[in-house]
């Protein structure tokens, strides 16, 4: 029962929630990466080695044959894997760094802002004021 209510808390707090929208967003950021390395950046690589189309690179094992079809190792598809992990290591290192730096510079603000008395503490040193000036003229 106690587990129940402890995941009942969690889920409320809106921890599922935010999780789930991260995975959202991180899928679909994926998912533009791949369309980048795929579509942009091998396409110009290609170019640069001659016309040589990098994604579609492989070792041949084996040639064709009617049971399994072709053995190869595709190093070239390995490479691009390798490619789209490091653009998206790269995005999420500098979209932390900019969080990291925001959150900073807002407390540095925090800190500078000169918090405004309570009326209370604005009264009491009035009566103070007032308690020294009397003190002063006796």
């Amino acid at each position: 029962m106690q587990l129940l209510k402890d995941f009942k808390t969690f889920a409320v707090k809106g921890n599922v929630v935010d999780l789930a929208i991260g995975i959202i967003i991180g899928t679909a950021f994926g998912k533009i990466v791949t369309s980048l390395v795929n579509d942009l950046i091998m396409p110009l690589f290609g170019l640069i080695l001659g016309r040589f189309n990098l994604s579609g690179a492989k070792y041949v094992i084996d040639a064709k044959n009617s049971k399994v079809g072709e053995l190869a190792i595709r190093y070239g598809a390995f490479l691009q894997s390798i490619l789209d992990f490091v653009i998206v290591a790269f995005s999420i290192f500098i979209i932390i760094r900019l969080f990291t730096a925001f959150k900073k510079k807002q407390e540095e603000i925090a800190e500078e802002i000169i918090p405004i008395p309570s009326r209370q503490e604005i009264l009491l040193e009035e009566i103070r004021d007032l308690l020294k000036k009397k003190k002063k003229n006796q």
